[in-house]
């Protein structure tokens, strides 16, 4: 393989290795993949639960403004995708802000736009220090169809001495009038797989080196989940 076309794949692989990318932007948020949960030690010795979240760089591929679009906000664009997975429309819109092809992940972070930002430039965690406050936004785990004392904890009945209906619902309608299951009704049916927002959640730790943010606490979603922070 000829170096120029080593250059290219590796372009593809990584878009930050285009000469074409500009510098960094400080956004007032980001995204992250969920890798999993851990325990640290504070200062004071405590043992404190904590999210790993793994802080991948976008680039930045549109500006979006009140004039124009209605809003302020910002588009961001990562990992590549390869070139039979890429429609034109989206080869295209995107190959201004250095992919060769497509991109697998494409999100909107709505903000105020940062002073001097560009279609190119990269995010980074400089927006991110230890002891500040994010909250995160995620689709929780699917459960499934689940019952109404999983999905509301409802108390049920007595497990035994002739209770009869043990972890069913009870009663779910009304009188002759209106006659009808009313709407909102808590019965069983599909539990998760909603977009959750947890607010302030503390940032106990920033590891720059291997772009990681450890969150105290839960975060929605499973693992390799992508979830946006942003700060409070």
């Amino acid at each position: 393989m000829s170096e120029e076309a080593q250059k290219s794949k590796k372009t593809e692989e990584n878009p930050s290795e285009n000469t074409n990318v500009k510098t960094a932007v400080k956004l007032s948020g980001g995204f992250a993949s969920k890798i999993g949960m851990s325990t640290v030690f504070n200062d004071k010795g405590e043992a404190v639960p904590v999210t790993v979240l793994k802080f991948d760089a976008w680039t930045v591929t549109q500006i979006k403004t009140k004039e124009k679009d209605g809003y302020s906000a910002i588009q961001l664009a990562s990992t590549p995708k390869k070139a039979v997975r890429s429609n034109k429309a989206s080869v295209g819109h995107l190959k201004k802000s250095g992919f060769e092809h497509s991109a697998a992940q494409v999100r909107e972070m709505r903000q105020e736009l940062p002073e001097g930002v560009e279609i190119g430039q990269r995010t980074d965690m400089a927006a991110f220090k230890k002891g500040d406050f994010v909250k995160v936004t995620g689709v929780s785990r699917g459960r499934g169809f689940s019952g109404v004392v999983r999905r509301w904890n409802f108390a049920g009945g007595p497990a035994s001495h002739g209770s009869g209906f043990h972890r069913k619902p009870g009663s779910v309608g009304n009188r002759t009038w209106p006659g009808r299951v009313m709407a909102g009704k808590r019965m069983a049916g599909r539990y998760g797989g909603e977009t959750v927002t947890v607010k302030n959640l503390e940032i106990v730790d920033v590891l720059l080196e291997e772009s990681v943010l450890l969150i105290k606490g839960a975060v929605p979603g499973h693992r390799n989940s992508l979830v946006k922070l942003m700060k409070v």
